[in-house]
């Protein structure tokens, strides 16, 4: 039997066309891609369409993150893998997402968009559409070969959660610095195996969890920051949860004023997860007398987070209102592969 694979579009810059007449950019109705792009046909895939009224990524927020969830966990049996059709400028953060709340997934989950329109002659989006979806149907033994969620672009396929945006130009918009990719994409799929999770042998259904906490804040450092205002955001009312960004290797100021608003802070129950400024490399909050200041009031290493997947994991667990000494075990571990243990 052919691998069947459901198609989700939910907006961005893939779902465009040129209309004919006017040469204005207009939807496209994905419900006629084999129509537009006959040689899909070629993949030997089964694929069904489902088609949000398309959103523009800016304007994404966890209700479409619940909607995903629950829509791949209503669908779940009947489909090989899933495809994503989302915009570049939030995907890392829908499928760092995603790949916390969708739990015991053993199947691919695999997002892709485009930097120019899918109607557009020199798009890249007609190859990273048909690559999405080869890769969402390989499977091995009867298996997926990734079984995971995942981010292809510009021949390169990347964990989720460990994706970042970096160029609004570049065809290569995305970059995995901290992790290798899961395949590199010429000629031939490479898959890179021992980088790719395999679950053991599936015991338990897949699960969702939709309580996600949005209420947390993403402050970043930077020198001139005045005691005034910073005390004024770590003291927003109703903030569950801080991420904090810093230089180098997890790095801070360390003028009193500086640390004791972290300590009251951490004091009130509130996590600070501390990830760095740069885009490659990790937080090492015991190199340097700076880091050490931070990890002896509490702080919480984000090791070598993305910040998406820093943000997604915060939200996630604190959603899941864990206890307290629970929630920080749970923020200091991987729990998908979104750090180095």
């Amino acid at each position: 039997m052919k691998p069947s694979i459901l198609l989700i579009y939910t907006g961005g810059t893939i779902g465009m066309k040129t209309d004919a007449a006017t040469g204005a950019l207009i939807p496209f109705d994905f419900n006629d891609i084999y129509d537009e792009f006959p040689y899909l046909k070629k993949l030997g895939v089964n694929i069904d369409i489902m088609t949000f009224k398309p959103i523009d990524s800016s304007n994404v927020s966890p209700e479409l993150w619940i909607r995903l969830a629950t829509l791949i966990r209503d669908h779940y049996a009947k489909y090989d893998g899933f495809v994503v059709l989302h915009g570049t400028d939030t995907m890392s953060y829908t499928a760092s997402a995603l790949s916390f709340m969708l739990e015991n997934l053993d199947k691919p989950v695999v997002f892709t968009g485009s930097q120019i329109p899918i109607g557009v002659l020199r798009t890249d989006g007609r190859e990273n559409l048909i690559t999405a979806v080869e890769i969402a149907a390989a499977q091995e033994n009867g298996r997926p070969i990734v079984p995971e969620v995942t981010l292809y672009f510009q021949n390169k396929l990347f964990r989720a959660n460990r994706s970042s945006k970096h160029s609004a130009e570049e065809l290569n918009a995305f970059r995995s610095d901290n992790y290798p990719p899961l395949a590199h994409v010429g000629v031939t799929i490479h898959y890179n195996r021992p980088y790719i999770h395999y679950p053991e042998a599936k015991t338990t259904e897949l699960r969702i969890s939709t309580s996600i906490d949005s209420s947390i804040l993403i402050i970043k450092i930077f020198p001139g920051m005045t005691e005034t205002l910073f005390r004024s955001l770590l003291n927003i009312e109703g903030t569950h949860g801080i991420i904090l960004e810093t230089y180098g290797a997890g790095n801070a100021p360390t003028a009193g004023w500086f640390i004791d608003a972290l300590r009251e802070t951490i004091a009130r129950g509130v996590p600070i997860i501390n990830v760095t400024q740069c885009k490659g490399g990790s937080v090492a909050m015991e190199l340097y007398e700076t880091g050490l200041l931070l990890q002896k009031i509490g702080v919480i290493s984000g090791h070598d987070s993305t910040t998406e997947a820093a943000v997604t994991k915060l939200m996630y667990l604190l959603g899941l209102n864990l206890p307290k000494n629970e929630l920080e075990k749970e923020l200091k571990r991987p729990i998908r592969g979104e750090i180095s243990e």
